[in-house]
């Protein structure tokens, strides 16, 4: 029998969903206006940005952003020395900046609910392979840069 995974883009996709679907039929307290929308979309353009560029740093380094498969390289330069997890944080930049520019107060709980089930379900396991990969060079990282900011 084949695992399927369910891999972290997907959850980004059912948190954009679920923003949309809360704002629509349980919004909650609105924060609607010129501010929440471009504040939105400046976080919105933020986490895109963040994402492109960790995506770039992986393949610029020969390895794979797929969580768990042909991990090559220890990325630890550009945006991987202020957080060890860009791409997961520009994920939920993008869901946070989602929330807060369709200005429903119940869509603000979806990043951070997102940042849970990544961290339990991909951080803390792709952390243990690093540790096993790289036993050297990945404690000395993780001491150095923090898991999200």
């Amino acid at each position: 029998m084949v695992k399927r995974i369910i891999y972290p883009p997907m959850w980004l996709v059912f948190g954009i969903v679920a923003i949309f679907a809360l704002n629509e039929f349980y919004p909650g307290l609105r924060f609607t206006g010129l501010t929440s929308q471009l504040l939105g979309g400046a976080i919105l353009v933020a986490g895109l940005a963040l994402l492109v560029f960790a995506g770039g740093l992986f393949k610029r380094a020969g390895t794979d952003m797929i969580p768990f498969r042909d991990v090559s390289a220890l990325v630890t330069g550009g945006v991987y020395r202020y957080t060890r997890n860009p791409m997961y944080l520009g994920m939920a930049a993008i869901l946070l900046g989602s929330a807060v520019t369709v200005g429903a107060a119940t869509a603000l709980l979806i990043p951070p609910l997102f940042m849970a089930i990544v961290e339990w379900r991909y951080i803390r396991p792709e952390e243990e392979l690093l540790a096993g990969l790289f036993p050297q060079e990945y404690p000395a990282y993780r001491q150095r840069v923090r898991r999200w900011l």
